[in-house]
C-alpha cells in the first residue's frame, strides 16, 4: 500500500507511536500548503519559510495533544497562523502599528454599524471556473485578496481557504466566534466587489438593493 492511500489520521497515529517516516510524509503533504498560508499572511518569502519550519517543529512537539487525528490539516493551519501573526506583531510593533485590531475584540466588527453593501454589481464576463484557469486571472485574484485589510484577510484564509471551523478560527486569532462571522462576511463582500470590478460586464451593471440588516452567516460568493 503506497503512502498516498494512507489517510492523515493513520499517519498521525503512526507518528504518535514514534514512526518518523509517517511524520515526514505528513510534512511532504502539507509543506506547500503551510508555506502558502504563511506567505499570504506575511507577504515575505523568507519569513514564510521560517514559519513553515517552526510550524512543523511545533506540530511534532505537540502531536500527542492532537485529539482529532482527522483534523491534522486545520490544526497545522492554526499553528501557522498563530506563528505568522506573532511574527507580524514583532515586525510591526510600534505605537501606531500593532496587530491589536487583528487579534482582539473590536467594536466596529461585533457591535458596529451595518454591513456595507457593494456599489458595483454586475454579471461576470466569464464563469469563475474559467477565469481561475488563467494564470493572469489567478494573479489578479491574489492581488484582490492581498488588498483586503489584514484582519479580514486572515479570517477569509482560515475559514474559506483552509477550511477551519468558526470555533477553530476564533481560537487561532483570539477573537470571538461572532467576530469571525462578521469579519468573514465583510471579507467576502469586499472581495466579491473587487473581483466584480475586474471581471464584471459593465453592460449588466445594476444598482445595489440596500437592506436594513445583513446576515453574518451569509455563505460564500
Amino acid at each position: 500500500m503506497g503512502t498516498t492511500s494512507i489517510t492523515d489520521a493513520q499517519l498521525v497515529h503512526k507518528a504518535k507511536g514514534g514512526d518518523q517516516s509517517a511524520f515526514e510524509e505528513l510534512m511532504r503533504r502539507y509543506a506547500r500548503r503551510v508555506w502558502t498560508l504563511s506567505y499570504r499572511l506575511l507577504r515575505n518569502r523568507e519569513d514564510a519559510e521560517d514559519v513553515t519550519q517552526e510550524t512543523f517543529l511545533s506540530a511534532l512537539e505537540h502531536l500527542k495533544d492532537l485529539r482529532d487525528e482527522d483534523r491534522f490539516g486545520p490544526w497545522l493551519a492554526q499553528i501557522a497562523s498563530r506563528l505568522s501573526l506573532r511574527l507580524l506583531d514583532h515586525r510591526r510593533r510600534s505605537p501606531t502599528q500593532s496587530l491589536e485590531g487583528l487579534t482582539s475584540e473590536v467594536h466596529d466588527d461585533e457591535n458596529g454599524g451595518p454591513i456595507p453593501h457593494p456599489e458595483f454589481i454586475a454579471e461576470w464576463r466569464d464563469d469563475p471556473e474559467t477565469l481561475l484557469l488563467r494564470k493572469e486571472t489567478r494573479d489578479l485574484v491574489e492581488e484582490a485578496l492581498n488588498s483586503l485589510p489584514e484582519k479580514y484577510r486572515a479570517v477569509f484564509l482560515l475559514r474559506d481557504v483552509e477550511g477551519l471551523s468558526v470555533k477553530e478560527t476564533a481560537q487561532a486569532l483570539n477573537i470571538s466566534e461572532t467576530n469571525v462571522k462578521v469579519r468573514l462576511l465583510r471579507a467576502r463582500l469586499q472581495l466579491r466587489e473587487k473581483l466584480t470590478r475586474l471581471f464584471g460586464d459593465e453592460a449588466t451593471r445594476r444598482m445595489p438593493h440596500h437592506h436594513h440588516d445583513a446576515d453574518p452567516n451569509l455563505g460564500g460568493f
